[in-house]
């Protein structure tokens, strides 16, 4: 199966074209990809250079071949496409999430931290349910009674500074 002979800006040559410029396409974006895997400092950074660029070069690659292809046969590409669309976030946050809860993520470099405040309430629920008291709203170790709702002059209900 050779390459369709050169008859001028008509159908062939343009479709074949428009295959290798988004097969290039999706090639690029797969290595720009792995570049940020290997050069990003840390893990969220290095899932998000993973996860977007690798769908998208995958993508543009299988629409650069369906171009060349007959409908019958690049419709099963439609569902290669919606299996690494649908699977590449679930298992970006999989990964995440356990390596947040194994430590490898540094709290502190996070700008929003909503998994954490997740698990601080449930070892805040868990922990009350062991002693059996109702889980305190406040983060561990402050003081809870009237005294600790006043603001300096004790008027707004703020904590005492």
């Amino acid at each position: 199966m050779g390459a369709a002979p050169l008859m001028g800006p008509t159908g062939p040559m343009i479709a074949d074209v428009v295959s290798a410029a988004l097969m290039l396409a999706g090639g690029l974006s797969c290595l720009l990809g792995a570049l940020g895997l290997v050069r990003l400092p840390d893990l969220p950074a290095r899932l998000q250079a993973t996860t977007k660029p690798q769908t998208l070069g995958l993508l543009l690659i299988l629409l650069g071949v369906a171009v060349n292809l007959e409908f019958e046969n690049s419709s099963t590409l439609v569902l290669v496409v919606l299996f690494q669309v649908l699977t590449a976030p679930v298992i970006s946050q999989v990964v995440g999430r356990s390596a947040y809860r194994s430590g490898a993520i540094d709290r502190g470099s996070l700008v929003v931290d909503d998994l954490g405040e997740a698990m601080d309430a449930d070892s805040r629920a868990a922990r009350a349910s062991r002693t059996g008291q109702p889980p305190s709203p406040r983060a561990g170790g402050e003081p809870s009674g009237p005294e600790s709702s006043r603001s300096v002059d004790g008027v707004d209900g703020a904590p005492e500074r």
